[in-house]
């Protein structure tokens, strides 16, 4: 199997609609432990979305916020797991503010920044002393090449996101870890319901080549955990696009 005994730590696992629910789900089925995380008011949600896996998977708390939950991170997956082999960003967060160009405040715009963007650095770095030469770091973005309706800071965000994950391959590197990111299509799951007028994507498929299915994360869940395995070990700083191909043809 792909992932034959792999340990990942996933994020972003909030609903069985969520591209990271289906990593998670193919990672098992692909012969992979994971461990989840979450926090606040989602912790329990996670908790029991987790049960609908293959296998109930064990969720620890962390806030890429919270300084202590980073410094401790290492430590708590070490009580289900002595190494990992991969981890998986998938962290977005924008307040509404954030999402007026002109007239977000920079409050607004420095949250999203920091769970957006700079949380793929905090992670990594909170993980690495449990990773293995070999491992990855795989991260979802939405293609920053364009100033997109409606997605403004968030938009900015994302190609900070993207920078970060150059760097990340340039550092990690050296230590045998690769580090690349896949970039979706628009899909229908509980963080695009923040967005406004995140309806405008529903056409998506009309102008991508294969077509696109806003209801359906699974392909793009598919390159993730290809990109976890060992089928890759000579890319890092990569963008990976699972988007029907519309990233090739504009719009």
């Amino acid at each position: 199997m792909l992932l034959e005994g792999k340990k990942l730590l996933i994020t972003g696992v909030l609903m069985d609609t969520s591209i990271a629910f289906h990593v998670a789900r193919l990672a098992q089925e692909q012969g992979a432990e994971v461990v989840l995380t979450s926090f606040g008011r989602t912790l329990k949600i996670t908790q029991a979305i987790s049960r609908r896996l293959p296998r109930a998977a064990p969720v620890i708390e962390l806030d890429v916020q919270n300084d202590e939950h980073l410094d401790t991170l290492a430590d708590r997956v070490g009580e289900h797991t002595d190494h990992l082999d991969g981890v998986l960003h998938s962290i977005g967060f924008a307040p509404r503010g954030a999402f007026d160009f002109l007239g977000a405040s920079w409050e607004d715009v420095a949250t999203a920044m920091q769970v957006s963007a700079y949380s793929l650095k905090s992670l990594a770095v909170a993980a690495l002393p449990r990773m293995r030469e070999g491992g990855a770091v795989v991260g979802l973005t939405f293609d920053a090449q364009y100033a997109w309706p409606v997605y403004d800071w968030m938009g900015v965000s994302k190609a900070a996101f993207e920078a970060t994950n150059r760097y990340l391959a340039r550092d990690l590197g050296p230590k045998g870890i690769r580090s690349n990111l896949v970039s979706a299509g628009p899909i229908s799951t509980t963080a695009a319901k923040s967005i406004p007028e995140f309806d405008q994507f529903a056409r998506w498929g009309e102008h991508s080549p294969l077509g696109w299915d806003v209801k359906d994360p699974v392909p793009a869940a598919q390159a993730c955990v290809a990109l976890l395995s060992d089928w890759f070990p000579a890319t890092t700083g990569e963008i990976v696009h699972v988007d029907g191909g519309f990233h090739a043809t504009g719009f």
